[in-house]
């Protein structure tokens, strides 16, 4: 007789329900469940409220006509343009000042925080008086404080004024330095431009290539390559290509100031200069500290290992130091590149006409608050969401490959 048991597996484990991980199941389960229930309830009520005040949901009102004006635009817009051509605006003008204060509160933090570490004693503590003052005053108070100064007639004057016969003369010529914002001049809107743009696209991907194979080179045979110069060569030549191919415009337009308006040229209004400066200054002192955070982290060796055989301090900071320090810094400089881009929601308070202030306008008009809202969330989860892949994808390039 043979033996059942001989060939049969492990006995089988019956479930119940003290079972730890069956109670963690039906627990999430029923967190599952209460969210949803209350997702249901609120979306019901709003539902309910918006038809006893004959408000119509739906993203329909887009399509009409805005009927007010945007002082700042990136693209042709004007009141008889769609709602949803407003909102792009909107959206424009906060990818402008969110790209041009990263790109600028980085510079700055990094000079500053490399030079809170100076050996001099004056450098060091003006740094520090500049990262610990800048970071304990609020954002929204910065940004009030500079549209303040750039509009006080104590401080610049008016364009008219400089028509008067003794009144202030612009700078280089051509450059207007008013309470209404700066006036530049500018070269005409023109293919060619974006000819050189397409070049340049082109001209990263060949410097990119250009240095992936100088590494492999000095990898494989010890002899450095100029890759910096000839990748700077590349993207030069390329961009210069496309604007030749496409009409090499060179036509520049002057800002022309007149009694009642100024004419050609380009505009950086104070509201754009308020909330540029106030959103860069202040998060350039927190770039600051965590640059300063990071190159402390690098051990003393490496610095002192440096100096022994005979590197210049500068090229100790730029070859030993920083290449290091990055994997420190990368993650808290994430945090704060997607703060200045929140943060940038505060242009609403000296009116400039960023994604909040466009979408509350038209929910004031429309009363698709729901819709309104949802777009700025969308708009906003999704900015972030693109920094921080971005961000990550460097962090995980510059990051010790183990073996």
């Amino acid at each position: 007789m043979v033996d059942a048991a001989v060939g049969a597996g492990p006995p089988k484990r019956t479930r119940s329900i003290y079972d730890k991980e069956v109670q963690g199941v039906v627990w999430q389960v029923v967190v599952l469940a209460i969210v949803c229930a209350i997702g249901y309830y609120l979306y019901s009520n709003m539902v309910a409220n918006l038809e006893r005040q004959n408000i119509k949901t739906g993203f329909e009102y887009l399509g009409r006509e805005a009927g007010f004006g945007i002082g700042e635009s990136w693209v042709e817009y004007s009141p008889a343009s769609s709602y949803a051509r407003a909102i792009l605006v909107g959206f424009l003008n906060t990818v402008a000042v969110a790209v041009v204060g990263v790109v600028v509160a980085t510079i700055i933090g990094i000079s500053i925080g490399v030079a809170s570490l100076s050996r001099n004693w004056l450098v060091a503590k003006t740094t520090s008086v500049y990262i610990n003052f800048l970071r304990n005053i609020p954002v929204l108070l910065q940004i009030i404080l500079w549209h303040t100064l750039i509009i006080n007639d104590r401080f610049l004057p008016i364009p008219r004024d400089f028509l008067a016969e003794n009144g202030p003369q612009p700078i280089l010529g051509s450059i207007y330095l008013t309470r209404r914002g700066i006036f530049l001049p500018t070269f005409e809107a023109h293919i060619g431009w974006l000819g050189a743009l397409v070049g340049l696209l082109i001209g990263v991907v060949g410097a990119w290539m250009l240095a992936r194979w100088a590494k492999q080179r000095m990898d494989a045979t010890g002899e450095r390559f100029p890759a910096f110069w000839a990748g700077l060569g590349v993207l030069v030549g390329c961009a210069f290509v496309g604007w030749l191919v496409m009409g090499a415009p060179t036509t520049v337009s002057y800002p022309n100031i007149g009694r009642f308006r100024v004419s050609g040229g380009m505009t950086m209004t104070p509201e754009f200069l308020a909330v540029l400066f106030g959103l860069t200054i202040y998060t350039s002192a927190f770039i600051a500290e965590i640059v300063r955070s990071g190159i402390l982290a690098v051990p003393k060796g490496q610095i002192e290992a440096g100096r022994a055989i005979g590197l210049k301090e500068s090229v100790i900071m730029r070859k030993v130091i920083l290449p290091q320090a990055l994997r420190v810094i990368i993650p808290p400089l994430t945090s704060q590149y997607l703060n200045l881009t929140k943060n940038s929601s505060l242009a609403v308070a000296v009116g400039y006409p960023d994604l909040v202030n466009v979408s509350n306008t038209t929910l004031n008009q429309t009363g698709q608050a729901p819709e309104a809202i949802l777009i700025m969330m969308i708009v906003y989860l999704t900015t972030s969401i693109a920094t921080s892949l971005i961000m990550n994808w460097y962090n995980a390039r510059i990051q010790l490959v183990e073996r």
